[in-house]
């Protein structure tokens, strides 16, 4: 998403300003842009030439340092920017903000720029919670600009409180996020959106059980594509405890395939689409044991009875109403005859179909090649992109902007 973006980084004096250098690395990383303007405030923590060598672009710290007589720098610069990031947002600068101040570079270049920005506060916990304070950042909500809150932990003063700065890779999701909610169709606005994700278990004993090859980032993936493209809601049920959760997107844990039809089940008459990723284990051990199983010297065979799980998206086809039902079918042979079977056995909308025999599309991989199979007979081949980028073209497929079905995975 933050490919060829041009993104303005405004920095502001908090003690938080050293982290802006990972944080302006990590989006040189993902392809951005970057510039840098800071208040004399900012270059007492950390230096403009830090900036510089990072972005290879001069820094704007002074109002009145006009270099270029054809340009007048501060607007120039807030014409430039397709996003505007202020990190760390001091106190001093939310107050300016919300008032329409302008009498130093950061807040005069602010005050012209007209492009989606995101402020990132970071302070003292007493001067986040002043009523003046958040008087100013309801007011900056209000105007439309789109604020995180700090996060709490062990602050400079030497205690714990609520205004640490959110960790970099929070600020880099959500900097995605508001930019493609601002350039991608939002095709999901406004609908609530349930998916499930990974590999359920099903239990021998307390320290054993079968499972599948499943890591859960095919609908991690879908999950954030879907706040990206307006969701309202997003809530995930994984058994992928090891992934993190896409920022804007509420999860539920379970582990087994029964846990995970509870949990659809509680969620389901409230959504508007339901994507059925996680590979569900079609059988479970009828008896399993409360205690480990312990090895018998004499014992050279140990049997285990099997009982069929629940078919939770059979069950979902049968009982939708206006939801969309998408389930997933991971094949090694025959792969659309077998995806076209399960579509129409199981009543979905829609089928998406992958062969996890090919490294690419397979298993714990980040990339994906899948065919969407609909109830109307369509299909859509997709080509090989990453697990995100092919979330983004299935939401497009399944809720096309025009009659036209076209998608964006510019990423």
């Amino acid at each position: 998403m933050l490919q060829g973006k041009k993104i303005g980084v405004f920095i502001t004096g908090g003690i938080a300003s050293y982290k802006v250098a990972e944080f302006v690395r990590l989006l040189i990383k993902r392809g951005a842009h970057v510039r840098v303007a800071m208040s004399q405030a900012a270059t007492e923590f950390i230096t403009p030439l830090t900036f510089q060598v990072l972005t290879k672009q001069a820094v704007l710290i002074d109002t009145f340092d006009e270099r270029e007589p054809s340009l007048v720098q501060h607007v120039e610069f807030a014409d430039w920017c397709d996003l505007a990031v202020v990190v760390p947002a001091t106190a001093n600068i939310l107050a300016k903000m919300a008032h329409g101040l302008a009498d130093e570079i950061v807040s005069t270049t602010l005050l012209a720029i007209h492009c989606p920005r995101l402020i990132v506060p970071a302070m003292n916990v007493n001067m986040y919670h002043n009523p003046a304070t958040q008087r100013n950042i309801a007011q900056l909500q209000q105007d439309g600009y789109t604020l995180m809150e700090p996060d709490t932990g062990f602050l400079a003063e030497g205690y714990e409180g609520k205004g640490r700065l959110p960790e970099l890779e929070r600020i880099v999701e959500q900097a995605e996020r508001l930019l493609a909610r601002h350039t991608l169709p939002q095709v999901l606005s406004g609908r609530r959106i349930l998916i499930t994700a990974g590999g359920t278990r099903e239990r021998i004993d307390p320290v054993r059980y079968i499972t599948n090859d499943s890591s859960g980032k095919m609908g991690y993936a879908l999950a954030k594509a879907a706040t990206w493209l307006g969701a309202a809601s997003v809530q995930l049920i994984s058994t992928a405890k090891q992934l993190p959760v896409p920022d804007q997107v509420t999860v539920d844990y379970v582990e087994s395939a029964e846990g995970m039809q509870q949990a659809v089940g509680y969620y389901f008459d409230q959504a508007d689409d339901v994507v059925m990723a996680a590979a569900v284990s079609d059988y479970r051990i009828a008896n399993p044991s409360a205690h480990k199983i312990k090895k018998q010297p004499e014992q050279q065979e140990l049997q285990l009875t099997l009982v069929a799980n629940p078919d939770i998206l059979a069950e979902l086809g049968a009982n939708k109403t206006t939801q969309t039902v998408i389930g997933f079918a991971a094949e090694t042979e025959r792969v659309i005859e077998y995806a076209h079977k399960k579509l129409i056995k199981k009543q979905a909308d829609w089928i998406v179909a992958n062969d996890v025999s090919q490294a690419h599309a397979g298993f714990n991989v980040d990339t994906n090649q899948v065919t969407l199979l609909s109830k109307d007979g369509n299909l859509y081949p997709l080509p090989v992109m990453s697990k995100l980028e092919t979330a983004l073209a299935i939401w497009q497929y399944i809720h096309p902007e025009t009659t036209e079905a076209s998608y964006d995975t510019t990423s």
